[in-house]
């Protein structure tokens, strides 16, 4: 079945295709979503310190029974941890929170640090967020080092483009086993698939269906036509195309119904991923102002 697939890293490291997010899920809401994502089949679960609910995600994963080396969990470093002292700590607070010993992919969140301290986003005089010099490249060869610790098995990143992915395979000593990054149909990211294909580097796809924000990827002609013919969901579309590129998904929702439905994905046909990709609408659902595409 499509949705059981893995894709095997350079690392050796097989990560399901298929998994489920937590980006935007309330507290009170994300330890049920997870459980009823984990009785319905997903093994892969997305998490980040940032996302203020890995505790919750932990109780499910917990309450859920499945031993810990059938399960695949990532989460990630945020920009006020970049100062290559404080990654250590970073990783240990989330395995805390998350009730586990390891993870099996730790993201650098964005190529961005924030001043460190307690607040999650710390405002300068100007009211905009507090940005400081540290070196995203400092910041992975720490990074780096945790490889040896046992307590993450592969590190990535999210959030980086060409220019800082070269600076990154150029200058420290691990490729990323994964890039992070929003991608969608209105949002392929063409070149920049291209280039982590060409350097081994697996992408993960966030916001695959567009985050809901206009123009609404679902209400495209092309995918409701090719839904309609196949009798799959527009989102089942829009994920599936994702699929056919090795790009593994972290669709996330709250609801039972379109969690599982999510879930249920399957293989486009060659005609159809053509239509798609001749879709000429382009728009980018996240692009915060401290960071520079």
């Amino acid at each position: 079945m499509a949705n059981q697939r893995t894709f095997q890293l350079a690392s050796g490291s097989q990560i399901p295709l298929v998994g489920f997010g937590t980006w935007q899920s309330p507290k009170n809401e994300v330890r049920k979503a997870v459980e009823i994502a984990l009785k319905a089949g997903y093994r892969h679960i997305d998490c980040a310190y940032i996302y203020g609910n890995e505790e919750e995600v932990g109780e499910a994963i917990a309450a859920s029974g499945i031993p810990r080396e059938k399960l695949w969990i990532t989460s990630k470093l945020w920009n006020t941890f970049h100062d290559p002292a404080d990654v250590p700590s970073a990783l240990d607070l989330s395995l805390k929170k998350l009730g586990v010993d390891y993870l099996d992919l730790y993201l650098m969140h964005w190529p961005v640090a924030f001043k460190s301290g307690k607040e999650t986003f710390p405002k300068g005089d100007d009211g905009k967020a507090y940005v400081v010099d540290t070196d995203y490249v400092d910041t992975w060869k720490a990074m780096e080092k945790l490889l040896d610790t046992g307590k993450v098995k592969n590190i990535g990143v999210s959030n980086f483009q060409i220019q800082h992915l070269e600076r990154v395979l150029k200058e420290g000593s691990v490729t990323p086993a994964v890039l992070q990054v929003e991608t969608h149909v209105y949002h392929p990211q063409n070149e920049l698939y291209d280039f982590c294909k060409k350097h081994g580097i697996h992408i993960t796809a966030y916001s695959p269906l567009g985050s809901g924000s206009e123009p609404k990827l679902m209400d495209d002609p092309v995918i409701v036509e090719i839904a309609k013919k196949n009798n799959h969901t527009e989102a089942q579309v829009l994920l599936s195309w994702l699929l056919a590129r090795d790009i593994s998904i972290i669709p996330k929702s709250v609801t039972e119904k379109r969690i599982v439905s999510n879930f249920d994905v399957f293989e486009l046909s060659k005609e159809d991923i053509e239509k798609i990709n001749n879709i000429k609408t382009r728009k980018r659902v996240v692009s915060p102002d401290w960071m520079k595409w």
